[in-house]
Protein backbone atom coordinates (compact mmCIF):
# COMPACT_ATOMS: atom_id res chain seq x y z
CA UNK A 1 0.00 0.00 0.00
CA UNK A 2 1.33 3.41 -0.97
CA UNK A 3 1.34 6.09 1.68
CA UNK A 4 2.41 9.71 1.95
CA UNK A 5 3.75 11.18 5.16
CA UNK A 6 3.90 14.94 5.45
CA UNK A 7 5.86 17.01 7.93
CA UNK A 8 7.00 20.55 8.55
CA UNK A 9 3.86 22.58 9.13
CA UNK A 10 3.40 24.90 12.05
CA UNK A 11 3.00 28.46 13.25
CA UNK A 12 5.25 31.19 11.93
CA UNK A 13 5.22 34.97 11.90
CA UNK A 14 4.71 36.90 8.70
CA UNK A 15 7.97 37.14 6.81
CA UNK A 16 9.21 33.86 8.18
CA UNK A 17 9.98 30.56 6.52
CA UNK A 18 8.88 26.95 6.72
CA UNK A 19 9.87 23.83 4.85
CA UNK A 20 7.38 21.08 4.16
CA UNK A 21 8.37 17.52 3.32
CA UNK A 22 6.35 14.65 1.93
CA UNK A 23 7.73 11.14 1.64
CA UNK A 24 6.12 8.33 -0.29
CA UNK A 25 6.45 4.71 0.68
CA UNK A 26 5.17 1.46 -0.74
CA UNK A 27 5.35 -0.48 -3.95
CA UNK A 28 5.83 2.27 -6.51
CA UNK A 29 7.18 1.62 -9.97
CA UNK A 30 7.53 5.27 -10.93
CA UNK A 31 6.44 8.70 -9.79
CA UNK A 32 5.24 11.33 -12.23
CA UNK A 33 4.25 14.80 -11.06
CA UNK A 34 4.51 15.56 -7.36
CA UNK A 35 3.41 18.71 -5.71
CA UNK A 36 1.52 20.70 -3.17
CA UNK A 37 -1.98 22.05 -2.92
CA UNK A 38 -3.55 24.06 -0.13
CA UNK A 39 -6.97 24.75 1.23
CA UNK A 40 -7.77 27.74 3.38
CA UNK A 41 -10.78 27.80 5.65
CA UNK A 42 -13.92 28.31 3.61
CA UNK A 43 -12.11 28.12 0.29
CA UNK A 44 -11.54 25.50 -2.36
CA UNK A 45 -8.33 23.53 -2.62
CA UNK A 46 -5.86 25.25 -4.92
CA UNK A 47 -2.60 24.36 -6.57
CA UNK A 48 0.54 25.75 -4.93
CA UNK A 49 3.34 24.10 -6.89
CA UNK A 50 4.08 20.95 -8.84
CA UNK A 51 7.26 19.41 -10.16
CA UNK A 52 7.79 16.74 -12.81
CA UNK A 53 10.17 13.83 -12.53
CA UNK A 54 12.56 15.80 -14.71
CA UNK A 55 12.51 18.76 -12.37
CA UNK A 56 10.26 21.19 -14.22
CA UNK A 57 8.31 23.25 -11.70
CA UNK A 58 5.03 25.10 -11.93
CA UNK A 59 3.80 27.64 -9.38
CA UNK A 60 0.66 29.50 -8.53
CA UNK A 61 1.08 33.21 -9.23
CA UNK A 62 0.49 33.99 -5.57
CA UNK A 63 3.62 32.11 -4.46
CA UNK A 64 6.04 32.75 -7.32
CA UNK A 65 9.33 34.10 -6.10
CA UNK A 66 8.60 33.07 -2.50
CA UNK A 67 8.10 29.30 -2.62
CA UNK A 68 10.36 26.66 -4.13
CA UNK A 69 9.33 23.08 -4.84
CA UNK A 70 11.93 20.35 -5.18
CA UNK A 71 12.08 16.58 -5.14
CA UNK A 72 14.46 13.75 -4.40
CA UNK A 73 13.49 10.90 -6.69
CA UNK A 74 15.69 8.42 -4.86
CA UNK A 75 13.96 9.19 -1.58
CA UNK A 76 10.52 9.54 -3.21
CA UNK A 77 10.21 12.85 -1.42
CA UNK A 78 8.93 16.26 -2.42
CA UNK A 79 9.72 19.46 -0.55
CA UNK A 80 8.22 22.92 -0.40
CA UNK A 81 10.43 25.71 0.85
CA UNK A 82 8.23 28.64 1.81
CA UNK A 83 9.86 32.02 2.37
CA UNK A 84 8.44 35.48 3.02
CA UNK A 85 5.27 33.93 4.33
CA UNK A 86 2.12 36.03 4.47
CA UNK A 87 -1.02 35.63 6.57
CA UNK A 88 -2.90 34.73 3.38
CA UNK A 89 -0.68 31.65 3.05
CA UNK A 90 -2.44 30.20 6.08
CA UNK A 91 -4.01 26.92 5.01
CA UNK A 92 -3.83 23.17 5.22
CA UNK A 93 -1.18 22.05 2.74
CA UNK A 94 -1.65 18.74 0.98
CA UNK A 95 1.04 16.75 -0.75
CA UNK A 96 0.05 15.11 -4.03
CA UNK A 97 1.66 12.64 -6.34
CA UNK A 98 0.77 10.71 -9.43
CA UNK A 99 2.40 7.30 -9.55
CA UNK A 100 2.40 4.07 -11.53
CA UNK A 101 2.24 0.59 -10.10
CA UNK A 102 4.09 -2.38 -11.54
CA UNK A 103 1.24 -3.11 -13.97
CA UNK A 104 1.62 0.36 -15.45
CA UNK A 105 -1.60 1.69 -13.96
CA UNK A 106 -1.53 5.39 -13.11
CA UNK A 107 -2.89 6.49 -9.74
CA UNK A 108 -3.19 9.62 -7.63
CA UNK A 109 -2.63 9.88 -3.91
CA UNK A 110 -2.93 12.71 -1.39
CA UNK A 111 -1.23 13.28 1.91
CA UNK A 112 -3.13 13.80 5.14
CA UNK A 113 -2.48 17.53 5.16
CA UNK A 114 -0.35 19.71 7.37
CA UNK A 115 -1.49 23.03 8.82
CA UNK A 116 0.52 26.16 8.14
CA UNK A 117 -0.49 29.22 10.14
CA UNK A 118 1.09 32.60 9.45
CA UNK A 119 0.47 35.26 12.06
CA UNK A 120 0.54 38.96 11.28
Amino acid sequence: QVQLVESGGGLVQAGGSLRLSCAASGSIASINPMGWYRQALGKERELVATITSGGSANYADSVKGRFTVSRDNGKKTVYLQMNSLKPEDTAVYYCYLNWRDWTGRSRDIWGQGTLVTVSS
